[in-house]
């Protein structure tokens, strides 16, 4: 697979989730259940962060589980972590940042990989290793829409999933802009739903959000 094919496989992926909520899973057995109530609700492209001690078997068990979902690996800190996502079978990776080691081993694999940017610099050094698809973040405290639309200047044909600070009020204007493929966050499902077990309330949320971002 070619970088330009794995470019358009995750560009594919993340147009069809419009909102991709990032998860830190911190129970081994909400993995599952949380996924269904996603998918449920309309919200089949999931990203599951490596920051808990269970969170590669939690994705794991989304992916062995719940076939509906489109299950990928966020945090990706460097090669280790890479190697780990593809080899549980992820469908993509998400990096918060990334070094020239991390880009160099994203390059090399042929894992659909979205490093993490917040400056103009880290963006060239993106797009020199062949990632024009990139993750704007802290994107609301990197300097919000203004800044994106700074870095689109000169980067016109970027695409970007920005992720940080984004909500259900201010996901609709981060996706009307025309750089932005889809959005990141962790509202639509709340740490203190998944520790209740509240599956139905998350899945009310998620088709909620969806019938309100996605036109009719």
């Amino acid at each position: 697979m070619t970088a330009a094919t794995r470019q358009e496989q995750l560009a594919t992926i993340f147009k069809s989730a419009t909102v991709i909520p990032v998860l830190t899973i911190e129970r081994l057995e909400d993995a599952v259940p949380l996924a269904r109530a996603l998918v449920a609700g309309g919200v089949r492209v999931l990203e599951v962060t490596l920051r808990t001690p269970v969170a590669a078997d939690a994705a794991k068990a989304m992916i062995a589980d719940v076939p509906e979902a489109i299950v990928g690996i966020g945090t990706i800190l460097n090669a280790d972590d890479l190697a780990r996502a593809r080899a549980l079978g992820a469908k993509f990776g998400i990096s918060p940042g990334a070094t020239p080691e991390l880009l160099k081993a994203a390059a090399a694999s042929d894992l659909p990989f979205a490093p993490g940017i917040a400056t103009a610099s880290e963006l060239m050094q993106a797009l020199a290793a062949g990632f024009d698809i990139v993750k704007f973040f802290p994107a609301e405290q990197s300097g919000g829409i203004k800044a994106l639309r700074a870095l689109a200047g000169p980067f016109p044909n970027i695409r970007v999933c920005p992720t940080g600070g984004i909500g259900e009020a201010n996901a609709a204007t981060w996706l009307a802009e025309p750089n932005v493929v889809a959005v990141g966050g962790s509202w639509l499902c709340p740490a203190a739903e998944i520790r209740s077990g509240n599956w139905a309330g998350i899945t009310a949320m998620c088709a909620r959000t969806m019938k309100s971002l996605k036109p009719a």
